[in-house]
């Protein structure tokens, strides 16, 4: 099926982005023909704050990240990163922004090592500040028995340590992060959430995870999508008191069973 022309986002100037709101969602629409992938998707996360972006698989969650991020444009509504329009405003917001994609393309003949640098450059760092922030996310992301071998090569584990690590190279304020644990072993997700923990301290994040003891352990809010709108938003409480019971309200939630 053909997707639909896309109209550009309005170009009138918008209510400002207050300075607390690092992620504003307002209307955000993708239809593809008369399939709706998302719609009308609208929610703001503050300075600092940990948000899990839950749904089930289809919902709509990738296809949100990647208007959220600039990847794609929406059919309408706005997006905005740190108070930049994604859209009119992209280099500024992509240099305060940090996407793992979920299963994103790498180039399989680079190496770790070679891959970050050439994505370092490709971010304007400073010459001076290059290997200090190569030298900090291959200790992070724990990738220094591969950082000279071919990411083809590499366990999917390695490859979403390789993504993780070029999301945080340049030390954005603001990170996306679609199922970054996905394919890792449980001693490399525990190293994962304890990244994830740190980054919290200083960086606003939007997670998406299938796993929702996850949730309990890094997120103080929950915005649940299903059939491409939100239809929770709140604290990981609003969901229930223990993983078993957010099991349950998920499937209540996104069986359209409230």
């Amino acid at each position: 099926m053909n997707e639909t022309a896309v109209q550009p986002p309005p170009t009138e100037a918008a209510p400002p982005v207050t300075a607390s709101e690092m992620i504003a969602a307002e209307g955000l629409t993708k239809y593809y023909g008369k399939f709706i992938a998302a719609e009308n998707v609208t929610f703001t996360v503050p300075r600092g704050q940990v948000v899990a972006f839950l749904g089930p698989n289809g919902a709509g969650k990738s296809t949100t990240m990647k208007m959220l991020t600039g990847f794609l444009s929406p059919t309408r509504g706005r997006a905005r990163i740190a108070g930049h329009d994604v859209y009119s405003d992209r280099l500024e917001a992509a240099r305060v922004l940090g996407y793992l994609p979920e299963n994103g393309p790498l180039y399989a003949e680079m190496t770790p090592k070679s891959l970050l640098r050439y994505c370092a450059h490709l971010r304007g760092l400073p010459k001076g500040l290059i290997q200090e922030r190569l030298d900090y996310v291959v200790s992070r992301c724990s990738l220094g028995s591969v950082w000279e071998k071919p990411i083809g090569k590499l366990s999917k584990g390695f490859r979403q340590r390789v993504g993780m690590a070029q999301a945080i190279l340049h030390d954005p304020d603001v990170l996306i992060l679609d199922e970054p644990t996905s394919g890792l072993d449980p001693n490399q997700t525990h190293q994962a959430r304890e990244l994830i923990f740190s980054l919290a301290e200083s960086k606003t994040i939007l997670l998406s995870t299938h796993i929702l003891a996850e949730v309990r352990a890094m997120c103080s809010r929950v915005v649940l999508i299903n059939n491409g709108r939100v239809v929770l938003d709140g604290p990981v409480s609003a969901m229930a008191s223990d993983v078993a019971g957010m099991e349950d309200r998920f499937r209540q939630l996104t069986a359209g069973k409230v």
